[in-house]
């Protein structure tokens, strides 16, 4: 028993010394004034894809090898080294530092374009903050200014295009947001249709447009049955008419039904508020009394209010 203890124990020395022994051969070059060696052993380390040990040679050599020759293939591989360990903040840094440093660089295109790619990994999920992203569409815009003829443009055209439509979905779910939030307070009705037409100005060819235009017609018709019935009618009225232009925007859509009866339904409204007002008119404190009423809660439902992120 006491033998095999002995023979494991001896083992994992042996192991041990053996990784030991391997670090200590790196931290030697590490710490070695001799940049040559050392910049061979960091093109060596990436050559075999350890990227976590070339990176910390290329941060260390980046410094002295500043204005020598060597000093363009050393910053393009350490801009490469940053981006296979999924460090995309710094990695796009050192890329267009990289284009700015050395414009004629055989590599430029490829970092102005790996930069800009880093911008477009880098950009969050469309439930987060976007700014990333349009920094992104930015970057990618820049480069195809830069190389339009370039294979890589088409890339980027492709990448545009699928940030954009994260920023459509973004656009989409924060509007859409003020309306499921109309059921706590009825102003956020109103703020669903102006989000909804915001968010069509801003992205014309929107790929939610019917569901859009549909929701418009229900935030408005909701917010026209939640008023006091001095408003119904003029906001009533413009539900009918968003759902007019749905019909004529939209002839084959799967929502059509569905506009047509908000509309019908809107008529309706109308014909009840009317009935409500002369039934109140006949009674003239009852009538001050609704008017009073009205008056105070339209007061309260001008002010837009912002969903909660």
């Amino acid at each position: 028993m006491f033998k095999i203890k002995h023979v494991l124990l001896l083992s994992f020395t042996i192991i041990a010394l053996s990784i030991a022994g391997c670090k200590s051969q790196f931290e030697k070059i590490r710490l070695s004034n001799d940049v040559a060696k050392k910049y061979q052993e960091a093109m060596r380390l990436y050559g075999k894809k350890n990227y976590a040990k070339a990176l910390i040679l290329f941060e260390d050599l980046s410094q002295k090898y500043r204005g020598r020759a060597e000093a363009e293939e050393l910053n393009y591989h350490y801009a490469l080294t940053l981006y296979k360990l999924r460090d995309y903040t710094t990695a796009r840094y050192q890329f267009k530092s990289f284009a700015d440093t050395y414009p004629t660089s055989k590599y430029a295109e490829e970092c102005r374009y790996m930069g800009a790619y880093c911008f477009y990994l880098d950009s969050p999920a469309p439930s987060l903050d976007q700014e990333n992203t349009y920094k992104a569409i930015d970057a990618l815009q820049l480069f195809i200014n830069f190389y339009p003829k370039s294979e890589r443009a088409v890339d980027a055209a492709k990448y545009i295009g699928l940030l954009r439509a994260k920023l459509e979905d973004k656009a989409y779910s924060n509007a859409k947001l003020y309306y499921d939030l109309g059921g706590y307070d009825v102003t956020y009705y109103k703020a669903a249709v102006i989000a909804l037409q915001n968010a069509q100005i801003d992205f014309p060819d929107i790929k939610y447009v019917e569901e859009m235009d549909l929701l418009i017609i229900k935030s408005q018709f909701a917010y026209a049955k939640n008023s006091y019935p001095v408003h119904q009618e003029d906001r009533f009225n413009e539900a009918i008419a968003f759902a007019d232009e749905f019909t004529e925007a939209h002839p084959k859509s799967k929502f059509i039904n569905e506009a047509k009866s908000l509309k019908k339904d809107s008529e309706s409204g109308i014909s009840q508020a009317k009935r409500l007002i002369a039934e109140a008119t006949k009674n003239e404190e009852k009538y001050k009394a609704l008017l009073a009423k009205d008056a105070k809660a339209d007061s309260t439902t001008t002010t837009i209010k912002t969903p909660i992120k």
